[in-house]
């Protein structure tokens, strides 16, 4: 039951559990239509901003814009497309919704906005999924066709590299003497690789490996030992310092990254939201007027 009264010329209707609903205005068929109207807009903007950037590009006289240029004025067209097609998309959706209410008519755009924002993630997902699925094919075939000629480098050079041949040069490289002076050149390369890797391998020279090292180094290149370990310790600090410049420029370009990602993600919050004002404004300006109709004058309103 209905509790109705009547206090200072106002009515209260506090409506029972089960009444009559009042009836739905939304209008999804001019959604669709206008999502339709604001994509279609939108894929024209976009090929226009294309073409005209296109045009851009001298290659000959080597006249083209600047990067930054070039990225500024991308994102300053993909900006203007996303107010025009949602705004275009918004009025058209009000104007065949018949709605005659502001906030319905400002309602419909905001649904043309989110039925556009999803078909658009959509449709990039897609594309993204389809780009991954093409790199990851590319690079199989391309491991594919390295394994390939590993495989014919391996057999076009194994009579050279017999088991006996290998068996011999492991014994000669065991069977060095201690005294480099007595070692071959093969013998005393062998080692100085053995020292070396080692040293990558740990970080730092076992005991004993440096003075090995030099002294295997001095007779190598016949030089005294204090210059041999000179040159050691200034092969260390240069690759200190390479180590050092490549971790340096991996965390810059890790930062600049991320701030490319932040300022990506930030622009692209802010064409969603003006994208989706523009809906509503648009919507708004396809409202229906409500002409009202009197006894001797004719006037025109709209609905609020």
């Amino acid at each position: 039951m209905s509790d109705t009264s009547l206090s200072q010329g106002y009515v209260a209707v506090d409506e029972a559990e089960g009444s009559a609903k009042l009836r739905s205005r939304t209008s999804l068929r001019s959604i669709f239509v206008g999502t339709l109207v604001a994509i279609s807009v939108g894929i024209m903007l976009h090929l226009l901003g294309a073409a005209v950037g296109l045009t851009a590009v001298d290659a000959v006289d080597r006249d083209t814009p600047s990067a930054s240029t070039i990225a500024l004025m991308a994102g300053g067209w993909s900006l203007l497309t996303s107010i025009l097609s949602m705004g275009v998309g918004g009025y058209v959706a009000a104007r065949l919704s018949g709605n005659t209410d502001r906030l319905d008519s400002a309602l419909q755009g905001l649904g043309v906005w989110a039925f556009a924002v999803a078909i658009s993630a959509v449709i990039a997902a897609m594309f993204a999924a389809g780009t991954a699925r093409v790199a990851t094919d590319a690079a199989g075939s391309l491991l594919g066709g390295a394994m390939r000629g590993a495989g014919a480098a391996v057999s076009a050079v194994a009579p050279a590299t017999d088991p006996a041949a290998l068996v011999q040069r492991v014994r000669s490289t065991l069977s060095a003497p201690t005294d480099v002076a007595a070692m071959t050149t093969e013998q005393r390369a062998a080692e100085m690789a053995t020292i070396i890797g080692r040293r990558v391998a740990d970080g730092a020279f076992a005991p004993g490996q440096r003075e090995r090292l030099a002294t295997l180094t001095a007779a190598e290149a016949d030089i005294p030992q204090a210059e041999a370990e000179q040159r050691i310790e200034s092969y260390e600090q240069q690759a200190r310092e390479a180590a050092q410049a490549a971790e340096q420029r991996a965390r810059e370009a890790a930062d600049a990254a991320a701030t490319a990602a932040a300022i990506s993600a930030f622009w692209m919050f802010a064409t969603l939201l003006i994208g989706a004002a523009a809906a509503v404004v648009g919507a708004l300006q396809g409202v229906r007027d409500i002409r009202l109709v009197g006894p001797r004058t004719v006037s025109a309103a709209r609905a609020y």
